[in-house]
């Protein structure tokens, strides 16, 4: 039977309970209220990012596409405050009122702040989600961070700021580090690598007071009246349930939110999973159980008659996230009355290995230095199988077989390997064999193995080993654009220019695409690709665009939009300012920016008023200035000769038939360009993707500039006589760059990849090749240059209305 689901929470756990429910096939409407800008992500892998190992980008579980297709209603930056239960409606912080059959708090953790003097100064941070490790990756090389926490959390913290040049000092309460799951020893070996890292410790040390002087942070006075000196503390020290919507709602707690077997909490139709909660006494923070738990929820909200399918709680292995360190505990890591203990240490290796048992029967385990067979350690302690029969090799690992290519071999096809998300030995086989996976990332994103904590991700490659033998293609895994495919973007693009297709599907199947349906990395590369391939004959495929692209307007972190509107070489008149006012005052747009591409940014619109303002605003004569996209941008000018006293050429005036010509083109990134009426060069053409600087015999061009993050100057291409020649050379360079670019590569990492002598040679010596690519570009654009915002003002996007 179909229910109205709402799930309060965009983390691991709300979104996998939202998977699982559109892999039971009843088509439920599902909602989703996150508080986060972002869209979801694997949290998991924050520190990978904090370490600069991966991007936000990387990271993601679930892009826009998948949501539109599963018919999921996502939204991001949505707060519920409250559930009326007993009606069945949640109300959120701007009281607008959503009707459910069944309720589900996913509503996470949040981190723990130690409550001493100086916790609440601003830079005094935490690590926990995507805007806390933007906060920390923002620190300067030149400071130094204070992380309270010797647990997982602060030494993952330690670690990832450490790699990003940052002198780094640990301050743990207790004598040895990750106290919950090492023993001395382990704790020993492992202090002792992360110092010869270059991290600091501070072991058996209380924190008193964060000491602040003229408002800024100098260091930590601890209870023993040591001074540790620091400009930035970092607070890592553990996570608390976030209950604070359940006991607004009067929905019971303990330190979680209270729940049975079945998920359900103690009110009728609101059940909670994740982080949040509290089961049998105790609540959670590994990815494992969480997904286990959405697996027991899913199971349970679409059951019907069948018979209630309840939670079990079992053992699950932590990793520790910082390259280098091999470790691995699941179980319990220290020994009880009646426990027994086998230990093998090689301190030269660095090797350290605790198993323990109880009962003839495997209770813990503890691996550092060389985690190999930790599956198979895992296996025992979930089947809890007898271990006498094995008692002489088990610290080794499964009998004399220490090969971990033939450990694999003797699992069994109904193994699991990813915890995670109930991948088996079998289901990765399969995949690889069926559909010839040739990298890591293609088999993780086939199978979901490997995608949760990443723990047996190790497992995953050794399985690929085994079947491809040393022919593993490693290589894939570099040069393909994504898991979807091991082809790079210049196969992909040569071979679409080769290959008249007339759909994204019809590329993917040509292509043999591994995951047919693409991912939100390959689907807007081969849409471009497609589109500047066959500009006159393809027809763009929205779906394949990012969201901002989608919808042409930017999302701001307030879930508004930013609304720009073309003003051709920065020129604008007095109706299309009365037009931006009164657009302004009818929707109570907030804020006004000037940008610096010389447009006016109207910041705030709501998302149900883009087509209205977009109508006013086409009223005045005014169309979409794509700052939302991979497109031509602005055309920069300065009044030029026709105002300035040291103009040498009207600058304005070719700045203008520049853009008149340009607009509307898609390109593999963002495009801007700029004229300058003289060396003075007041447009700052010389940073631009395009710049033409006037001289007192004509023109001068300059190509591959980039003012923005990693400055560079451009490239002197060659100097012109006529505003004709400016024109032809714009046209023609745009066109090279369209046709030869990588998708999302700005022009100055493209001409140093392709080499200042081939565009000249491209362009400026043959004349002949120069007239065709302006020709090809002028074709492209008369089918290019239509208004999106006339378009859609029309026939509004589904998700821009209300």
């Amino acid at each position: 039977m179909s229910k109205k689901i709402c799930i309060i929470g965009s983390g691991m756990a709300g979104v996998k309970l939202a998977e699982k429910l559109c892999k039971q096939g009843q088509h439920h409407s599902i909602t989703i209220f996150g508080k986060e800008t972002h869209l979801p992500y694997n949290r998991i892998l924050l520190s990978s990012v904090l370490a600069g190992e991966k991007c936000l980008e990387d990271i993601q579980t679930h892009s826009q596409e998948w949501f539109l297709k599963n018919n999921i209603e996502y939204r991001s930056r949505c707060s519920i405050e409250t559930i009326d239960w007993q009606n069945k409606v949640l109300i959120d912080q701007s009281q607008r009122s959503y009707e459910y059959d069944d309720a589900i708090i996913a509503t996470g953790s949040t981190a723990f702040r130690i409550p001493i003097p100086g916790s609440n100064h601003p830079d005094v941070l935490v690590f926990r989600d995507m805007d806390d490790i933007t906060s920390l990756m923002a620190i300067d090389q030149n400071k130094t961070v204070a992380v309270i926490g010797g647990g997982l959390l602060g030494l993952e913290a330690a670690y990832g700021l450490h790699t990003r040049g940052i002198k780094v000092k640990v301050i743990h309460l207790l004598d040895h580090l990750m106290e919950k799951q090492l023993d001395s020893k382990a704790s020993q070996l492992l202090l002792s690598q992360l110092s010869q890292k270059g991290i600091e410790f501070h072991t058996s040390t209380c924190s008193r007071e964060i000491v602040i002087q003229n408002d800024r942070i100098i260091g930590i006075k601890t209870k023993d009246d040591q001074f540790i000196a620091a400009d930035k503390i970092v607070m890592a020290i553990g996570i608390k349930p976030r209950v604070d919507l359940a006991r607004r709602s009067d929905i019971p707690c303990n330190r979680g939110i209270l729940v049975n077997e079945f998920m359900e909490t103690q009110v009728p139709n609101v059940y909670a999973l994740g982080e949040c909660v509290e089961f049998d006494g105790q609540t959670f923070g590994l990815v494992a159980p969480l997904y286990d738990m959405a697996d027991t929820l899913a199971k349970n909200l679409s059951q019907g008659d069948e018979p209630a399918h309840p939670y079990e709680m079992q053992s699950y292995p932590t990793r520790l996230k910082v390259s280098g360190v091999d470790l691995y505990v699941s179980g319990s890591p220290n020994a009880d009355s009646g426990d027994e203990e086998l230990i093998l240490v090689d301190e030269t290796a660095g090797i350290y290995r605790k198993i323990l048992i109880h009962d003839h029967k495997l209770k813990g385990v503890l691996l550092y230095g060389n985690t190999d067979h930790s599956h198979w350690y895992q296996s025992l302690l979930v089947s809890q199988d007898s271990i006498e029969t094995m008692r002489n090799h088990l610290v080794i690992g499964p009998g004399s077989h220490v090969e971990t290519s033939m450990d694999i071999s003797a699992m069994a096809d109904d193994e699991e390997v990813c915890g995670c998300n109930g991948v088996s030995k079998g289901a990765i086989v399969c995949a690889i064999q069926e559909k010839g996976l040739s990298s890591l990332g293609s088999v993780k994103a086939v199978t979901k193995a490997a995608t949760g904590c990443g723990s047996c991700e190790g497992l995953v490659s050794g399985i690929m080993q085994s079947l491809n033998g040393d022919h593993l293609l490693e290589a894939n895994e570099e040069t393909g654009i994504c898991p979807c495919t091991p082809w790079d973007h210049d196969r992909i693009r040569a071979y679409i220019f080769n290959h008249k297709m007339e759909s994204v599907t019809e590329a993917f199947q040509r292509m043999s695409w591994i995951n047919r349906d693409g991912c939100h990395k390959c689907r807007p590369a081969v849409n471009y690709y497609l589109l500047a391939a066959n500009p006159e004959g393809y027809q763009d495929d929205p779906q394949s665009r990012f969201v901002n692209e989608r919808l042409h307007a930017n999302i701001q972190k307030d879930g508004t939009f930013s609304v720009i509107p073309r003003m051709f070489g920065g020129m604008t008149s007095a109706d299309e300012l009365r037009a931006l006012a009164d657009t302004v005052d009818e929707f109570n747009i907030p804020t006004v920016k000037v940008t610096g591409g010389q447009r006016i940014d109207l910041l705030g619109v709501k998302r149900e008023d883009l087509p209205k303002v977009w109508q006013k605003l086409n009223q005045a004569g005014m169309v979409s200035g794509h700052a939302y996209g991979k497109a031509v941008r602005t055309v920069k000018t300065c009044v030029g000769s026709e105002w300035c006293r040291f103009g040498t050429q009207d600058s304005t005036s070719m700045g203008v038939e520049i853009e008149r010509a340009t607009w509307g083109s898609w390109t593999p990134h963002k495009f801007k360009m700029a004229v300058s009426g003289c060396k003075r060069n007041c447009a700052e053409a010389t940073i631009k993707d395009f710049g033409v600087v006037a001289v007192e015999s004509g023109w001068e061009i300059y190509i591959g500039g980039n003012g923005g993050t990693k400055v560079r100057a451009c490239d002197f291409l060659c100097k012109v006589e006529t505003s004709d020649e400016v024109m032809e050379y714009t046209g023609a360079f745009l066109q090279l760059y369209r046709e030869n670019a990588r998708y999302l590569e700005r022009t100055a990492p493209w001409i140093e990849r392709v080499g200042l002598d081939w565009v000249k040679d491209e362009l400026v010596h043959q004349a002949a090749n120069r007239s065709t690519l302006y020709d090809r570009f002028q074709r492209s654009q008369a089918r290019s240059q239509s208004d999106p915002w006339a378009e859609l003002s029309k026939s509004p996007h589904p998700s821009l209305q209300a």
